[in-house]
């Protein structure tokens, strides 16, 4: 930690009461028949009963299966979204260090409430095969394995990867104060090495396994209109002082809904979850301190990151009533995380990001 950041900044003056982290090991019941949210917390893998015909309102529902794919060099994001009156789904290519989007590829829906129904959970074997608008969203989700393809126009993308045996992810529920039937759940599944193409014609783009991790961000949620959070993940490899390699990567996000009850945050090594409490940022970004350095610290002292960053993939879609105003920053992060049993792991500009979004939806 810098001389300037231990004068100027102590975790505990932002965080005055430990978070509380309640964690669910059951298979459990998400919503009751009329819609009102039964279980609040988190899970090392999906252990929430999703019945998408109980939320209440219909039309507030939102599911989403999003695969980002990175080497630091080239990012690939391939999805599917319903937000019941519509949806998408893309594959985009974009050349980081260059700092420029090369292809979108994105088909467009509308009224896809009971028309393009995702599964209820990500971590578990599934199959999604959905065409709409000259595209084709396909993926095989199996125990140890997962293959993604995507197709439309001159685009094909073909990404292969593994899921290690017992792998373990966060899963989060998020209720809203004063809102009974409104929800937040995700699945951030990290830490799977993946290799593949992207074509655009006869161009090629290819990322390796060596280098290479997918990130699976999926969501099933009825939220209010405007949200805004932040949302950070990274994986890598990491190689210990007898020279073997690990497995690494975290999960930062927050901003959303009421986090009594569990936060969005975990260190992720060699498989295992290791929980850990809130995190917040040093300097608030918004409006031009994206491209200048972000100080992460947790309310525990647990996650302890800087990140540099090298590129912002600012985005702004704004359609009257819909929003989204993102800066998904690019970064190398240095710092330091701690394990469940005390072990403090030095990490040294690892690539990974960390966006600041605002969004009506």
């Amino acid at each position: 930690m810098s001389k300037e950041t231990e004068r100027t900044y102590t975790p505990w003056q932002k965080f005055p009461q430990k978070s509380k982290q309640t964690e669910y090991t059951q298979p459990t019941k998400l919503l009751a028949d009329d819609g009102t949210l039964l279980a609040k917390g988190w899970a090392r893998r999906n252990m929430f009963e999703y019945d998408r015909t109980k939320v209440q309102p219909q039309m507030r529902g939102k599911e989403w299966d999003f695969y980002q794919i990175s080497d630091g060099n080239y990012m690939v994001q391939i999805s599917f979204a319903n937000i019941s009156i519509g949806g998408y789904t893309s594959a985009v290519i974009i050349d980081l260090k260059r700092g420029k989007q090369i292809k979108n590829k994105t088909a467009l829906f509308l009224g896809g409430k009971n028309k393009y129904i995702l599964p209820p959970k990500g971590d578990v074997p599934n199959v999604v095969d959905i065409s709409v608008g000259g595209a084709r969203f396909f993926v095989d989700t199996k125990e140890t394995s997962r293959t993604i393809h995507f197709t439309m126009g001159d685009v094909v993308c073909d990404f292969q990867m593994d899921i290690p045996e017992n792998l373990e992810n966060i899963t989060t529920v998020l209720p809203f104060k004063d809102e009974p039937t409104r929800f937040f759940m995700t699945t951030k599944q990290n830490c799977m090495p993946c290799e593949g193409t992207y074509k655009i014609g006869d161009k090629v783009y290819e990322l390796k396994k060596d280098d290479t991790f997918c990130a699976l961000d999926w969501g099933r949620v009825n939220t209010r209109h405007s949200l805004v959070w932040y949302w950070g993940n990274g994986s890598s490899y990491l190689t210990d002082a007898d020279g073997k390699k690990h497995i690494f990567g975290f999960e930062i996000t927050w901003g959303i809904g009421d986090e009594s009850n569990a936060t969005e945050t975990c260190i992720f090594y060699d498989g295992k979850a290791h929980k850990f409490g809130a995190v917040d940022v040093e300097v608030f970004p918004k409006p031009d301190k994206y491209m200048q350095p972000w100080h992460f610290i947790s309310e525990d002292g647990r996650f302890d990151m800087t990140m540099n960053p090298f590129y912002d993939n600012f985005s702004d879609l704004n359609a009257l009533v819909m929003r989204m105003n993102t800066h998904q920053v690019h970064g190398l992060w240095s710092g330091t995380v701690t394990l469940d049993d005390g072990t403090r792991l030095e990490i040294k500009d690892m690539y990974a990001f960390c966006e600041y979004v605002e969004n009506k939806w």
